[in-house]
């Protein structure tokens, strides 16, 4: 599966945009962009919203990246990982 970071990058070059007018765009400094595209920091919903207008991305694709990835990195080392996801699409499916 592609990665959150990847995809806004290979969006971003796509586009021939350089990363300081993607900073400009969506009003961070180069630096915060950078890190972004490689996985060094998650941007805040806020700024996904940014990306997804300036990059022409679907916000909802990326905002679901975004929460996989978010919750993943949560509970990625637990031993039963598998049991965790079970009983929370156990919660999602009661939700509905």
């Amino acid at each position: 599966m592609e990665q959150l970071s990847q995809l806004l990058k290979s969006k971003r070059e796509s586009k021939g945009l350089l990363l300081r007018e993607v900073a400009s765009e969506i009003e961070v400094d180069t630096a915060l962009v950078s890190k972004i595209e490689n996985s060094d920091r998650r941007p805040t919903k806020e700024q996904l919203k940014k990306l997804s207008k300036t990059l022409e991305i679907d916000f909802n694709k990326l905002l679901i990246m975004w929460y996989v990835e978010k919750i993943y990195e949560e509970i990625k080392d637990e031993k039963n990982l598998k049991e965790i996801v079970k009983e929370l699409n156990k919660v999602i499916r009661k939700e509905k």
